[in-house]
């Protein structure tokens, strides 16, 4: 059954259009472009006025597992402390450890950037399904050794569970491209330009010099 959120309806529509053309999700890069230039297109305002209010269907969980895409609310706990934080992170979860978690937050990076790494992402998934079983085999290690991932730092960000505000919206594999496009961040105490800003000169400083672990405080 389709489901009626605001999210759903809008990757619903997209995967119908694109069956009408005979794009599948995921197939060839032609398809992700496809994806990722239609949701980077929509006009977003009813979206960014619902995101608070996304969840409530059976895609929403109170666990997220490494690998998969989720949504959630977040509060950071050092906010006071931070130049800024995405109240609205778009995640795949790297690894878990008592309290919380890390994870590559994609809203961090601006949106050409945020799609070389996704497709970088997509050469370690654990198969070419794009269904339920699909994940990314993912883990600190091998983002920080594989040169092709070296997008992911501005990303990694720690999450502590006693902060998340909401469920977890898991995002199915065929709507990762529509999700990773469209505009749900969240930032506060800063512009969406400023953190792009921010997290393209830390990528040109780590072409410079070797980088400290690329973990912020939350």
């Amino acid at each position: 059954m389709v489901s009626t959120t605001t999210s759903k309806y809008i990757y619903s529509n997209m995967l119908k259009k694109a069956a009408d053309l005979g794009i599948l999700p995921n197939k060839s890069k032609e398809a992700r472009d496809w994806f990722r230039n239609k949701a980077l297109n929509y006009r977003a305002a009813r979206l960014i006025s619902n995101r608070d209010k996304l969840f409530g269907n059976a895609l929403a969980t109170n666990t997220c597992m490494p690998g998969r895409m989720y949504m959630f609310t977040y509060d950071a706990k050092h906010k006071d402390e931070l130049p800024y934080w995405d109240a609205f992170p778009l995640i795949f979860p790297v690894a878990t450890f008592p309290g919380g978690f890390y994870g590559i937050n994609l809203h961090y990076l601006q949106p050409v950037l945020r799609a070389k790494l996704m497709d970088a992402l997509y050469a370690i998934a654990n198969n070419k399904k794009y269904d339920d079983t699909t994940r990314l085999m993912i883990s600190y290690q091998t983002l920080k050794n594989a040169s092709n991932l070296s997008l992911f730092k501005p990303c990694f960000k720690m999450y502590l569970y006693d902060h998340v505000r909401s469920q977890f919206l898991y995002i199915e594999p065929k709507e990762w491209d529509i999700a990773l496009m469209l505009p749900t961040q969240k930032f506060q105490k800063a512009t969406t330009a400023a953190v792009w800003k921010d997290s393209a000169a830390m990528l040109s400083s780590v072409k410079q010099k070797k980088p400290a672990k690329p973990i912020r405080k939350k």
